[in-house]
């Protein structure tokens, strides 16, 4: 792929962190009022997005976000990269290319990145903190297009989430939709979703392996 910019996600995307937010949730579900949810129920709904799934799951419980993310937090002390992340991140530093994180977390995606030892490979990361308005609203990446003086036309978003492509749609740039789904059918479902042939949804590319990025 010939872009010079890559602006990345992290969970989801770099980060494998679905299964441990999956089980962080559903056990401050049970912690909380003894609520049981199906595992795989709760990882669709963290797919679509953390507010959702609140909403969808626990919109009664006062308190339950706060002690979620506590317990979500432990569980990614040690995160696992998804295959061939730092590679990418590696042979994209080492061309010359520019890459940058913007994410949903606060300051402890930087805790995060360093514990996986990829922190270096960024020229910024842009966290909750930073206070623009979430993807996909596309205020993040506008901010680092202007920034940085970045070419529009080669630069690219890359998530694993429609309001990745949504944002990055919506600043101009090119899209990276990530499917890590092994189950054919779920990966069908999963393009379907995020290729609704609206706009602001469909994705520029659609890969299955970070490593197609290099190819």
């Amino acid at each position: 792929m010939d872009y010079e910019n890559y602006i990345w996600d992290l969970g989801g995307t770099l980060l494998d962190n679905y299964e441990s937010s999956s089980h962080a949730f559903a056990a401050t579900l049970w912690s909380m009022a003894e609520r049981v949810v199906l595992r795989t129920d709760v990882y669709d709904a963290l797919k679509v997005s953390t507010a959702y799934a609140v909403e969808k799951y626990a919109s009664d419980l006062p308190g339950f976000l706060e002690e979620y993310k506590k317990l979500e937090a432990e569980e990614l002390e040690k995160p696992i990269l998804f295959s061939g992340a730092k590679k990418v991140l590696t042979d994209l530093s080492v061309k010359g290319n520019k890459n940058f994180m913007i994410s949903h977390r606060n300051h402890q995606v930087l805790t995060i990145l360093s514990a996986a030892e990829i922190d270096s490979y960024f020229t910024e990361v842009v966290t909750s903190d930073n206070g623009f308005k979430r993807k996909p609203a596309p205020e993040s990446i506008n901010y680092l297009l202007n920034k940085y003086k970045l070419n529009p036309k080669k630069t690219v978003m890359i998530g694993d989430r429609p309001l990745d492509i949504e944002a990055g749609n919506a600043a101009g740039i090119s899209t990276i939709y990530f499917d890590s789904s092994t189950d054919s059918t779920l990966s069908g479902q999963a393009i379907n979703t995020v290729s609704d042939g609206s706009l602001n949804s469909k994705p520029t590319h659609i890969i299955h392996q970070l490593t197609e990025i290099i190819l």
